[in-house]
């Protein structure tokens, strides 16, 4: 039987991990299903619920408020940070004439600077339904996995707890797929536990964006890379306000693989991982 590790994404610190499982499980088994590929009860599935160590000083799940939350101001570094990320998505041409909007609208945190404000309003443009806040807000989660070493360090050792011999495939969505390739490619969880791992599958993945790949220690031009057995697939949206709507294809060694999750969210895990791309890799059947 298949043993698959879910990493998950952003925006769950207020779900359980057995509902956050169990979802996760029934859109996997659709997408298997979908393709013939569904056999007996299915595949294991183990999804730690590392998302509950984001609550800052929170001692349980769910207490305190939701730090990334909009109306909580951001610091000076997570405005860097987010601004400089959109700033790649967008590129130079869009850059510039987002200097020429206004800041006086509706619907934007006036406790931004408006360098941020600008750069959101011409993501909106791109990405309509306010996909430039959400684009921020996950941001925010993103950086602090990124640049609080004991956190990911806690962050890690929760999520490695769930590997084992027989585990074959990580899937890991959002912010999950980022955790992932740094289990994979740094070395920091046991052999032992990696040493049945033949697939990681990513769903709208951060990665692609340049500011993520530095906060790795990623320098420009070195490509994303894991140990030469594991394959990995990349499943994007082009309509994923996330992550800009790109895949991975700087990546020599990934597999992108498009897909459509409609419009309603477009970056929605469950979405994700009932399409094509995900059974198959799950299944080992991909084109």
């Amino acid at each position: 039987m298949v043993h698959i590790v879910g990493i998950h994404g952003i925006w769950q610190a207020k779900m359980s991990q057995s509902r956050l499982t169990g979802e996760w499980r029934k859109a996997i088994h659709r997408g298997l299903d979908g393709v013939g590929e569904l056999h007996d009860c299915g595949p294991a599935l183990d999804v730690p619920h590392w998302s509950s160590l984001l609550a800052r000083g929170a001692d349980r799940l769910g207490a305190g408020d939701d730090p990334f939350d909009a109306a909580v101001p951001l610091r000076e570094e997570e405005v860097e940070f987010a601004s400089g990320a959109l700033e790649e998505i967008l590129g130079p041409d869009d850059v510039a004439r987002s200097q020429e909007l206004s800041v006086q609208t509706l619907g934007l945190p006036q406790l931004w600077p408006s360098r941020l404000t600008r750069l959101v309003m011409a993501y909106d443009r791109r990405f309509s339904r306010g996909g430039g806040a959400l684009f921020v807000k996950a941001m925010r989660e993103v950086r602090y996995y990124l640049y609080e070493p004991d956190l990911a360090d806690q962050v890690q050792g929760l999520v490695a707890d769930s590997f084992g011999a027989a585990t074959s495939v990580v899937l890991g969505h959002s912010l999950g797929s980022v955790i992932a390739y740094d289990l994979l490619s740094r070395g920091k969880t046991p052999l032992t536990q990696l040493a049945g791992v033949r697939t990681l599958v990513t769903c709208g993945s951060p990665l692609g964006i340049p500011s993520v790949r530095r906060g790795l220690g990623i320098t420009e031009g070195e490509a994303l890379k894991l140990p030469s057995e594991i394959r990995w697939i990349n499943v994007f949206d082009p309509s994923d306000f996330i992550t800009g709507g790109g895949g991975l294809n700087a990546a020599p060694a990934v597999v992108d693989a498009e897909v459509d999750n409609g419009i309603g969210d477009p970056h929605s895990a469950l979405r994700y991982l009932r399409t094509v791309p995900v059974a198959r890799a799950i299944a080992g059947t991909e084109q």
